[in-house]
């Protein structure tokens, strides 16, 4: 073929369009910043900001805008980092390619080609647009970073070479392993496999759940806080109380009733988990992902390199006089060959040694011992031949020696067409012997073999039962011979079989134990492959994602043919395109859950960017994958996912417990306004005293109290349910609850030193702050852990400043207050043990209650290991 024209190029280019993937559209700036600041709680804290500033309370204005400026940058970073996955898959799609047009060839860039082209592949080449085979020689193509399939595709020209057809196709970004091949362009830029998935990958994810759940929780304080100062100030101005004062009084209400460290405490409990995710190999790309893999509900997972090794292995053998298995992983020579729980020596067994050899023998691939660039053997070659030799190497064969002995003179290679290779070697003592290797269906037949036609028939079920247990199976024959052949063809009829060998992408070693883990915590596993059903099925099946009786696999072609299923109904699907995990993850949002995709290649972008939370393998995975994705996994280990969900359940259960703290406090304070006048006590806290105490509660502790460790059984629990409000399961009864106890203590202390002649406005002031620091300190997950020691500091440093607000005169002056004797600051040491032990038994009853039970229940779900409610209608387990 002598290619296209330089006209013929330019009138297609005219045709097509420019052949390019499109890059992401970049937005202003400001754009960025002002949908940052339109987040409800953020517009909150800015009302809360020109409060303080109008009361005088400059440090917390300072405060509350340092904490809204990090949020917004925070989250603009992010939302620019957000654009660089499609730009990756861009960066992707441009190789140098040699193209030949007008009878010459040439190198252009892979922009450069238009459908039509005619374009010369080799072994290492990236597949630079779609294309279909026109010449092909041993072809042998990587598609896994489309389809996800470990196994290479054998790939060769059909007639006619027009007929576009999966055996004669080639998906952009794939990478020729073997051979060479001559192809014509059909498709380029967004027409092509990568421009599709580009296109996939737009549309952008929406908030995740914590946010969802802090912009609903904006709203509501935002209202009842304008409602109750605007009570505040209505029943002071009809007690005749000045309109100035009562106007400081109500925003000083105000500022102490809004959160305004929540952004702290959220970043800061981020930021540590963040930190304890990187500890152990998972690096957070976005901060909210690290919540929000605590509020997942479904774990949707790839197979290949994220279940499974991402290498092929030799697992099982057989020959007619029985069966072996070989252990050890990857493509070293550490395994043994094991039969009926025994140890075996390949010399003792002759059949299995014949087989190893004619496994080494009829071989092109070599093995690569670990070096300094890489720390495990490697296979150069076909991996299915490279796990082939490593399963000689494991039994104790020497492959180079066997090699060296056994000259190779002759061969015939493998190709799609004809599914087998045959090689001829002569032997140390000059003997000539030919090997044959390939798929069942073509050597276990009479056509090659001379074997008696019963054992055919055994040979062909044990192969039927490999393949069904999910397995690649090869058949090896030999032959001894005369004389060399012109051919290598020629001699492979008259063949005896030495057997099979079973060769499988093996399940990594910590991948069945982490989807026990997800069950025990109440997650729905859900596997998402391009690979065979079959293979699918028995990986599903030895990781526990399924169980015997519920085997279905759901295929690409089914969802396909039938628009109509429901796709949350199965655990197993195979054979899918890009576009179509997409659905999968799609159709689980619309169900309610918030899902989690696990991935490493190119096909697995969109559903990385569309799930709640992304997470992309760090070592294997692709550029586009780990820029689509929120989580990278620096150790490609699925465990770490695991690890990861735990931290996020600890940020999240840290930020409601710093809401029952915050809120609590809140609606003592207004309340002690509200009741106080009631009592003969007419404006019970001025402007300074409550944001004093505000500043002390909210900022020392209350950022500490985010830094609280993990509850042992929060992986024991199923997760909480995605529609459930952030002060749902009983929280904003127990912020009323603990509210009652804070605010009557400290009502009885001012009653009581009101009457007594004492300076109850003084003992008000430490008594609510005493009530609150003792709350804080109960509501800790470990009473006397270590894990924590800025929470018991900053409270003391939070008592020692409120004194100082009593027994300093420059600050006394400041708040209103007056010096107490020593024996006055017994009341506010009584207001610190009452709100500790309110918020310790609130814990304790909570936990006999509902704590034990749901614990029970958990572990029995765990043992029985149903599928759990991904929708997560569950209630969820108490705060400890």
């Amino acid at each position: 073929m002598t290619g296209l024209t330089a006209r013929q190029v330019a009138v297609k280019r005219a045709e097509y369009g420019p052949n390019t993937i499109e890059r992401a559209e970049q937005t202003p700036v400001w754009v960025r910043v002002v949908a940052q600041l339109r987040d409800p709680l953020v517009l909150v804290l800015l009302a809360a900001a020109v409060l303080t500033s109008v009361t005088g309370d400059l440090a917390d204005t300072a405060i509350i805008l340092v904490v809204v400026t990090v949020n917004t940058v925070v989250g603009v970073v992010q939302a620019i980092r957000a654009d660089h996955a499609v730009t990756a898959l861009s960066d992707l799609a441009t190789p140098a390619v040699r193209v030949r047009r007008d009878g010459v060839e040439r190198e252009v860039t892979a922009t450069e080609l238009v459908p039509g082209d005619v374009v010369l592949l080799v072994e290492g080449d990236v597949v630079p647009a779609d294309v279909c085979v026109v010449e092909g020689s041993a072809l042998l193509v990587d598609e896994s970073t489309l389809t996800g399939e470990a196994m290479p595709v054998d790939k060769s020209a059909l007639d006619p070479v027009d007929e576009v057809h999966p055996d004669n196709l080639l998906g952009a970004g794939t990478v020729v392993l073997r051979g060479r091949a001559v192809v014509e362009v059909i498709a380029t830029g967004a027409g092509s496999a990568l421009g599709r998935i580009a296109v996939l990958m737009r549309e952008r994810p929406g908030p995740t759940p914590l946010q969802r759940r802090l912009a609903q929780l904006g709203r509501v304080l935002a209202v009842a806080v304008i409602a109750l100062c605007a009570v505040v100030f209505g029943l002071g101005l009809l007690r005749g109380e000045p309109v100035e004062a009562m106007a400081i009084t109500a925003i000083s209400l105000a500022v102490a009733a809004v959160p305004e460290s929540l952004p702290a405490v959220v970043t800061l409990g981020l930021a540590l988990g963040a930190r304890h995710m990187a500890a152990r190999h998972a690096i957070v790309r976005n901060l909210s992902a690290v919540e929000t893999l605590g509020s997942v509900t479904v774990l949707a997972t790839d197979k290949t390199g994220t279940l499974t090794e991402g290498r092929m292995v030799a697992e099982r053998l057989w020959t007619a006089t029985g069966t072996a298995e070989l252990t050890g992983s990857g493509y070293g020579p550490v395994g043994q060959l094991r039969a009926a729980g025994s140890t075996l020596d390949v010399e003792t067994v002759p059949r299995l040694r014949e087989l190893l050899t004619a496994a080494v023998l009829c071989n092109d691939a070599t093995l690569v011992p670990p070096d300094t660039a890489n720390t495990e053997w490697r296979a150069l070659g076909d991996p299915t031949e490279g796990a082939l030799v490593a399963a000689a190497g494991k039994a104790g064969l020497d492959r180079d020696f066997l090699r060296a002995c056994h000259a190779r003179l002759a061969e015939a290679p493998f190709d799609s067409v004809r599914k087998r290779m045959t090689t001829i070697h002569r032997g140390p003592d000059g003997d000539l012997r030919a090997f044959l290797k390939g798929a069942p269906e073509v050597v276990l037949t009479s056509q090659f073999l001379t074997t008696d036609p019963t054992d055919l028939r055994i040979a062909r079920h044990a192969a039927d039962e490999l393949a069904a247990a999910g397995y690649r199976v090869l058949a090896l024959a030999t032959r001894g011979l005369q004389a060399l052949p012109e051919r290598a063809e020629s001699v492979e009829a008259g063949m005896t079989l030495l057997g099979l060998i079973a060769i499988a992408d093996p399940p990594k070693a910590g991948a069945r134990a982490t989807i026990t883990a997800c069950r025990a915590a109440g997650i729905t596993p859900v596997m998402i492959t391009g690979d065979h059903p079959a293979t699918a099925r028995a990986i599903a099946l030895r990781l526990g994602i399924v169980g015997k009786r519920d085997v279905a696999v759901l295929t690409g072609a089914d969802m396909s043919a039938d628009s109509t299923l429901d796709l949350t109904s199965a655990r197993v699907f195979a054979r899918t395109t890009p576009e179509q995990k997409l659905t999968i993850i799609q159709a689980w949002r619309s169900h309610g859950a918030v899902t989690a995709m696990n991935g490493d290649g190119v096909n697995d972008g969109p559903a990385l960017r569309r799930a709640d939370i992304g997470v992309a393998m760090g070592k294997r995975g692709t550029e586009v994958a780990r820029q689509a994705a929120d989580v990278v996994l620096a150790d490609d280990e699925i465990s770490t996912v695991v690890a990861a969900v735990e931290e996020g359940r600890r940020v999240y259960d840290n930020i409601r417990r710093f809401l029952l703290y915050a809120l609590s406090g809140g609606v003592a304070e207004i309340a002690i306004m509200l009741f106080g006048p009631a009592l003969g006590m007419p404006i019970p806290l001025v402007a300074g005293q409550i944001l004093w105490i505000n500043l002390l509660t909210h900022g020392l502790t209350g950022v500490a109290l985010g830094a609280e460790p993990i509850d042992p059984g929060t992986m024991r629990r199923p997760p909480r349910p995605p529609q459930q409000n952030i002060l749902g399961d009983g929280l904003w009864q127990r912020v009323v609850r603990l509210g009652a106890v804070v605010t009557a203590i400290s009502l009885a202390v001012g009653t009581w030193a009101d009457h007594t002649g004492r300076a109850w406005q003084t003992l008000l002031f430490l008594t609510l702050l005493g009530a609150q620091l003792g709350v804080v300190l109960g509501l800790r997950t470990r009473l006397f852990a270590r894990a924590n020691p800025f929470l018991p500091i900053a409270a003391l440093a939070s008592a020692a400043l409120g004194l100082a607000g009593v027994y300093l005169p420059w600050l006394r002056e400041l708040l209103g207050t007056e010096t107490l004797p020593a024996a006055d600051l017994i009341p506010a040491l009584i207001g610190l043990c009452v709100g500790f032990a309110a918020a310790r038994a609130a814990g304790w009853t909570r936990a006999l209650i509902r704590g034990i039970g749901s614990d029970r229940a958990a572990i029995a779900s765990a043992e029985a290991a149903p599928i759990p409610d991904p929708a997560g209608r569950r209630s969820e387990p108490a705060d400890r």
